[in-house]
């Protein structure tokens, strides 16, 4: 007979420290996701190319590549609590400056902004993750993690509609006015208009950020090292290079196909002959699928499939998904893309675990190199829109993404057949990028 944990997650320091880290991954979702209405809203405010546009995946996810191992330091030297608090400010600070470069018009002051906000979040990834993992018993982390996981998946969904109703609720008819405008004083007046739009809701956003830095600091929240991550009183388990180093490339070519499944299925319909004003829904749409495949995660794993065996069937689903894209008629495609958020959603929690487990007692430090695996959500993107023109867009993608789902699978099928058994575990897992 099934057995269903009834314990709660929550550990010795009550439900007050988890939904705390609820709200922070809620912010993360929050922030991160916009990135694919932003893409459109760019474009069209600053009369950008497609290759263009998509500086703005470059800019916040390359900020993940460099400032990783910077603030693994910080966190160790300040301790995760203060580290969180520093994470949020530098977020604030990185959503105010947006928000005023774009009202601005200034682009590059935009783009400076989301690096900064990329930073901040790196630092948070960095301090968070542990955070919540060490919050409780070692046996109910990821129960707290799928909380986590759940807020969120569930910002996801609700960035991209409240941007594109109170930022871009008309974008169709900007897009018309400003085609049928010549240059001139009436034409950036209305882009003008368009670009304000964001200025307030940026300013909201900042200034919720530097709230919640502010209940994080004062909060009793309870104290806890970087080193508590690792295990007291055990024979250090000495870390695996190889697998190491191309797990951490299997997480890079992940997050690049989340990124583009979530980021660039708005360009992606646009090609398909989808309006703007429909185009500007479909990241929630990729994360209400992404959500659904997290929620039936968390039913089956690993009641009735392990953890990286459900990973390598998300894979299968993948490849499976984009061979159909590729053959369907009409629109279909377009649905295939939203669906590969269900394919993705439950990759990254067993990947990172995994990963983890071969870094031995480095820990820390691999963790850090995950997280700037991140940045393939800068590269893949961008190697998207420079070969679209010469492939066609559904080409284009799915020769990105099909080999991407089948290195991950292979990875896993290579380490199992290496430990001769399912993939070992690890304590600290992500539950969003």
């Amino acid at each position: 007979m099934l057995r269903f944990p009834i314990a709660s997650p929550a550990g010795a320091y009550g439900w007050r420290p988890v939904l705390i880290m609820a709200a922070l991954f809620f912010s993360i979702g929050f922030v991160t996701w916009l990135n694919g209405p932003l893409i459109t809203f760019v474009q069209i405010a600053f009369n950008l190319s497609d290759v263009a546009s998509f500086l703005v995946p470059v800019c916040f996810y390359l900020a993940y590549l460099v400032f990783p191992l910077p603030a693994t330091l910080l966190a160790r030297r300040i301790g995760l609590r203060r580290g969180l608090v520093v994470a949020l400010a530098i977020m604030a600070a990185g959503t105010l400056l947006f928000g005023e470069c774009v009202n601005g018009r200034w682009y590059a002051g935009a783009l400076s902004g989301l690096s900064v906000i990329g930073a901040g979040l790196s630092l948070l990834q960095i301090t968070v993750n542990p955070y919540v993992s060490l919050l409780g018993d070692h046996d109910r982390a990821a129960q707290r993690i799928a909380i986590m996981g759940i807020a969120n998946k569930f910002a996801g969904i609700v960035a991209p509609v409240l941007f594109a109703l109170i930022v871009m609720p008309d974008v169709g008819q900007v897009v018309a006015n400003i085609s049928h405008t010549p240059a001139g004083p009436v034409r950036d007046a209305v882009l003008t208009q368009f670009t304000h739009a964001v200025h307030v809701p940026y300013q909201v956003m900042a200034g919720l950020l530097v709230l919640l830095a502010i209940l994080v600091a004062r909060a009793p929240l309870p104290e806890i090292t970087l080193d508590a991550a690792e295990p007291q009183g055990a024979p250090a388990r000495k870390a695996q290079p190889v697998w190491l180093l191309t797990g951490v490339f299997a997480m890079f070519l992940y997050v690049g196909v989340e990124v583009m499944a979530g980021d660039a299925i708005g360009l992606f319909g646009h090609s398909f002959g989808l309006s703007l004003d429909i185009t500007k829904y479909l990241t929630a749409l990729t994360l209400a699928s992404m959500m659904l495949g997290y929620l039936v995660g968390m039913i089956i794993v690993p009641r009735f499939i392990s953890q990286d065996g459900y990973m390598l069937t998300c894979c299968l689903l993948g490849i499976v998904i984009c061979l159909v894209a590729l053959v369907v008629p009409g629109l279909i495609p377009v649905f295939c893309v939203a669906l590969l958020g269900f394919a993705n959603a439950m990759i990254l929690p067993a990947l990172f675990p995994i990963v983890l487990a071969e870094a031995g007692s480095d820990g820390a430090k691999a963790t850090a190199f995950l997280v700037m695996a991140y940045s393939g959500g800068a590269v893949l993107p961008q190697v998207f829109v420079h070969i679209a023109p010469m492939l066609g867009n559904l080409h284009a993608f799915m020769a990105l993404v099909i080999p991407a789902y089948i290195f991950i699978a292979g990875w896993s099928l290579a380490l199992r057949a290496k430990t001769g058994g399912p993939a070992p575990e690890s304590l600290i897992i992500s539950a969003g990028d």
